[in-house]
C-alpha cells in the first residue's frame, strides 16, 4: 500500500474502529501488509497505526498519545477523520494543535476513501543539540 508507505509484514495497529470505518481501506492495508490490525489492546510494536477519529469521540490528545505507546520509533499515525460537510467532521486547525501538544507533526494529507481526509502524523524531531 505504497501511500502508507506499508509493505508486506508490517504491523498496523488499528484505534477508533466503528460502524463508519471504510472496509474497502482496511482490506487493502490487510492485504498489503500480509497481516491483521491489531487493537489497542496488543502488547506488540506496530509500524503504523490507523486512528479513525470524529469530532464527539472525545479528546483527540488523549488518543494520540495512547497511539504513541503502540507505535515503533519511526512509526507513523495515519489520522482519518471525516471529510469537510461529513457528520464528526473536525476542524484541521484542532488537527494541528493536538498533534502539536501530543509531540507530533502532520508531514502530509493524502487522498483518502470518499468519506474520510488521512493525515499523516510523526513523532517531532528531537532539538538539535549545542
Amino acid at each position: 500500500m505504497a501511500r502508507f508507505d506499508l509493505t508486506a509484514g508490517d504491523v498496523v495497529g488499528e484505534m477508533g474502529y466503528d460502524d463508519d470505518v471504510d472496509h474497502d481501506l482496511r482490506d487493502a492495508i490487510e492485504a498489503a501488509t500480509g497481516t491483521e490490525m491489531v487493537d489497542e489492546d496488543a502488547d506488540e510494536v506496530v509500524d503504523a497505526v490507523l486512528l479513525w477519529w470524529r469530532d464527539d469521540d472525545g479528546d483527540l490528545i488523549d488518543m494520540m498519545v495512547d497511539a504513541l505507546t503502540l507505535l515503533a520509533d519511526d512509526g507513523v499515525i495515519w489520522l482519518l477523520t471525516p471529510k469537510t460537510g461529513r457528520e464528526g467532521y473536525v476542524e484541521p486547525s484542532d488537527i494541528a494543535e493536538a498533534a502539536r501538544t501530543a509531540g507530533l507533526s502532520q508531514t502530509t494529507t493524502v487522498g483518502g476513501p470518499a468519506d474520510w481526509t488521512i493525515a499523516r502524523l510523526a513523532r517531532g524531531r528531537a532539538p538539535k543539540k549545542r
